[in-house]
């Protein structure tokens, strides 16, 4: 198995180099960076994309904030820097409109732009909508929100003369609503069409630079921190106490519990420092997320090795190594790549169709992973039952109902997450809203595997995140329930001056039952070499008893013959 790990290893650190150059680089999040972005042809106007994001009211302190340069004033707003637009030499002599610059909440969309007679959507005002709606032609538009008249808000920038460039002077527009904001340039002008757009945009939540949808997951890492914390100075203790009795697999736990706590802790960092400072740079976020990649990778061949029987049933895990390994290095794999798609270089709240691509791989991983626990976990199951060893097949059996818990627990809160697709909040009536996670359990039965599959296509197509409110709970369920199954793992197995006397020893039937009477997990404070020899003794008392009557049996016999 060593030599396996060690090719396991060098594989690992070769593929992942690829990774180590994006340590060089930064990207920006709440900080927008637009540099010599294009517009692009939609319906009869030019379009680009400033960023979506949610953000939440500014607090009625905020009027007066006591500390106005603080990141923590209370305020929330966008602000607008350095933005400057470039037109084409023909389109400078020609002469060109203005480029409107809008800002609107994701529930006000529709109040932007319109379809005449049932036709195509346009943001830009035709001939037809200006007899329908009475809007100017070659202008945006735009219908007062319910809420607030004077939102959704446009900004008009204009060229002067001849000018190539024009420029949106530093403004900020505060934000008095909770919403998920979305920001778009547009020329209505076909005189626009090759113009491009530089500079910067800050958002701003009023605790700081932290996206909506992230901002309760800084808290959530704190509790989650403090939770390793806790399991691993319980575990460590016993890991020192018994140090000598320490079994391999329970290295392996040790090494999931050392990662998981190594990476709640630098989600916390990372989300701090993104608030202080609205960039995140991508050294550290990979990082991050590698560090999950390897602790899901390892938690995930635990539970595999554990079905298996190794370290407990097995002392290894034979022909079978090289196959583990590969798998898990597999899964990190994809793992890696979708969490760096999913969070490096993350601006908007809103999650793009390539996560689709990256995001299969990972759950049919995850399906063949629960196939062959299940199936490893039955077979240990069965051996136990039929060398009779209660005690270890009652530790199994414990952990069959965790893992059955957490299977039953995974596919409730999909059901959760369908129930909060709501047709009449998503564009053309499409069911596409839903935030799906995929599990490993999902395998169980193929019709839900192709309905998870279809709503993983649906968020990809989702062009707004409406429930971006409660989107940091989906990500902390998974969290707590993988610490949970670990905590089970860590209880049942748990270091003690027994764990080497049960680990590697052949059970030799109900005759076995007394000397397991002791659990893996709760030994007697008694040595183990006196334990091992009053089990010798008692094995050479019944030799020696089964020797006499042997013995007498003979010399009845030769006394009939004679």
């Amino acid at each position: 198995m060593d030599s396996a790990f060690g090719s396991f290893r060098s594989t690992f650190f070769a593929a992942h180099s690829l990774l180590i150059s994006c340590f060089f680089f930064t990207s920006f999040a709440s900080i927008h960076v637009y540099h010599r972005e294009p517009f692009i042809d939609v319906g009869n106007s030019y379009l680009l994309s400033g960023g979506s994001e949610g953000i939440v009211a500014s607090l009625p302190a905020a009027a007066s904030p006591s500390n106005p340069n603080s990141i923590h004033n209370g305020r929330a707003y966008i602000r607008f820097e350095n933005i400057t637009f470039w037109r084409t030499r023909t389109a400078a002599k020609r002469g060109t409109g203005p480029v409107h610059v809008i800002i609107f909440e994701a529930a006000d969309r529709d109040n932007i732009g319109g379809s005449a007679y049932g036709g195509q959507r346009a943001i830009c005002c035709t001939a037809d909508l200006a007899k329908i709606e009475g809007c100017k032609q070659g202008e945006i538009l735009r219908r007062p929100s319910a809420t607030d008249i004077n939102w959704p808000v446009i900004l008009d920038v204009r060229f002067k003369g001849k000018s190539k460039t024009a420029n949106l002077d530093s403004k900020g527009v505060t934000i008095r609503k909770t919403g998920m904001y979305n920001l778009i340039f547009v020329a209505c002008d076909p005189n626009l069409k090759d113009m491009f757009m530089s500079g910067k945009t800050i958002w701003k939540n009023p605790d700081g630079y932290l996206p909506g949808r992230m901002a309760p997951l800084k808290k959530f890492y704190v509790f989650m921190t403090l939770a390793y914390v806790c399991l691993s100075i319980i575990w460590f203790l016993q890991y020192w106490r018994f140090w000598n009795d320490v079994l391999q697999l329970q290295h392996c736990i040790t090494a999931v519990i050392a990662l998981g706590l190594f990476e709640m802790f630098l989600w916390y960092l990372e989300y701090v420092n993104f608030n202080n400072t609205g960039m995140r740079p991508v050294g550290i976020t990979t990082l991050v997320v590698t560090v999950g990649a390897i602790r899901k990778a390892i938690s995930r061949l635990l539970i595999l090795c554990v079905s298996m029987g190794y370290g407990v049933v097995r002392p290894t895990l034979g022909g079978l190594t090289s196959k583990v390994l590969l798998l898990g290095f597999t899964y990190f794999l994809a793992s890696e790549l979708l969490n760096i798609t999913e969070y490096v270089g993350t601006i908007n709240d809103v999650s793009g169709r390539a996560r689709l691509l990256l995001v299969l791989p990972d759950a049919f991983l995850d399906a063949f992973l629960i196939l062959w626990i299940f199936t490893s976990l039955s077979r240990t199951l069965e051996q136990l039952q039929a060398k009779r060893s209660s005690v270890k097949l009652d530790i199994y059996r414990k952990f069959s109902n965790a893992l059955a818990v957490t299977v039953i627990s995974s596919v409730v809160w999909i059901g959760y997450e369908v129930r909060q697709c709501n047709m009449k909040q998503v564009p053309n009536g499409n069911l596409l809203s839903c935030n799906i996670h995929l599990p490993i359990c999902y395998v169980l039965e193929s019709p839900m595997l192709l309905h998870l599959l279809l709503q993983v296509y649906f968020k990809a197509t989702d062009p707004f995140n409406e429930r971006w409110q409660s989107a940091w709970i989906i990500t902390a369920f998974w969290d707590i329930l993988a610490f949970g199954l670990l905590c089970v793992i860590c209880y049942l197995w748990a270091p003690s001056q027994s764990s080497q006397r049960y680990a590697y020893s052949e059970e030799v039937g109900e005759e076995s039952d007394d000397e397991e009477a002791q659990s893996l997990t709760k030994g007697k404070h008694e040595g183990q070499g006196g334990e091992l020899s009053m089990v010798k003794q008692e094995k050479n008392v019944g030799r020696d008893a089964h020797l006499d009557v042997d013995n007498e049996s003979e010399e009845e016999e030769e006394d009939k013959r004679e």
